[in-house]
């Protein structure tokens, strides 16, 4: 049953993807907002619009948009939403909701780059159509404005912008300093870590962001705010905030000394790692593998305890 409290009402849409069911959320304010839009199936269109008709609502009511991140289990409904519906997110986000073919280009040269510099074997072609298949249930829409760090949600009176890059270089959290709720998106979830995946960089000339490096320090900003409540992207509400981000970056750091082990005897490649890691889903799910394969090779490197060597373009690394 959807309802309303303190001003925020949860919907809970499924989703393809095997994270289960997406949060968005409604805001009441200035404006009724939308915090994310869920993924363009059928099911979670029918889902939203059962939802939203419990507490006497029609997306026609809702008077505009605000995104935690681009990622498709967050956005892609916005196609079905009214066009003229205001939508706001990180300047990020502008590229992934309204793909171009320059985009296009730019995204698979990107990943082919790495393919190399990881040493992946075998059809990258193939791995690269699995990583971009769930941008069919993302959608194809303009931002109408941005958000960055220190701005005040529009239309919500008290709710300040968040940059928690990490998850998704676009990712955005929202504050309300006076009531202590946090809607985190999947910056913060209860039962299990958000992964750190590699994206390119906003230009396309820049370095290789390094997401797990960016996650971390992204959780520890949110230490500094006194956090009663997190409403996030997936399952149940966080109360415990602090306490969570500790097990999270400890468990990250325990996760990383396994990996330094496999490389403590003889060096490797991140996709000799990542099949090591994950042995029975490195080809289903290629994206969130070598992601966290590379997070923890970055985090290595940057505590000083791997290096890596290039030879040929590919890099592999070995313990210190």
């Amino acid at each position: 049953m959807t309802f309303w409290q303190n001003d925020i009402a949860k919907l809970i849409l499924p989703t393809p993807f095997a994270v289960g069911d997406v949060n968005v959320y409604l805001l009441k304010g200035e404006k009724l907002t939308l915090i994310d839009a869920g993924p363009k199936t059928d099911e979670a269109w029918e889902a939203f619009l059962f939802q939203l008709s419990q507490i006497g609502l029609t997306p026609e009511d809702i008077e505009q948009v605000v995104l935690t991140h681009h990622h498709p289990d967050h956005v892609g409904l916005l196609d079905w939403l009214p066009d003229d519906l205001p939508v706001y997110g990180h300047t990020y986000c502008r590229k992934w909701l309204f793909r171009t073919n320059q985009f296009d280009e730019e995204h698979d040269r990107y990943y082919y780059e790495l393919f190399h510099q990881f040493g992946v074997e075998g059809n990258v072609d193939d791995m690269l159509k699995t990583m971009k298949s769930p941008l069919k249930y993302s959608c194809q829409r303009p931002l109408t404005g941005t958000l960055q760090e220190g701005d005040a949600v529009p239309g919500c009176p008290g709710w300040l912008v968040l940059e928690t890059p990490g998850h998704a270089q676009s990712h955005l959290s929202f504050f309300n300093e006076k009531t202590g709720t946090l809607i985190a998106g999947d910056h913060i979830l209860a039962t299990i870590s958000s992964n750190p995946l590699l994206e390119p960089p906003l230009k396309p000339d820049e370095a290789r962001p390094k997401p797990q490096l960016q996650y971390n320090a992204s959780l520890k900003k949110m230490l500094d705010y006194r956090i009663t409540k997190a409403y996030t992207g997936h399952g149940t509400e966080v109360l415990k905030v602090h306490d969570l981000i500790e097990r999270r970056l400890s468990k990250q750091h325990a996760r990383a000394k396994q990996v330094k082990d496999m490389i403590s005897k003889q060096e490797k490649t991140a996709f000799e790692i990542c099949k090591e890691m994950f042995p029975a889903v490195y080809e289903k799910e290629p994206a969130l593998t070598l992601s966290e394969s590379v997070a923890q090779l970055d985090y290595l490197i940057s505590e000083g305890e791997i290096e890596s060597i290039e030879r040929g373009g590919v890099y592999y690394y070995h313990a210190l």
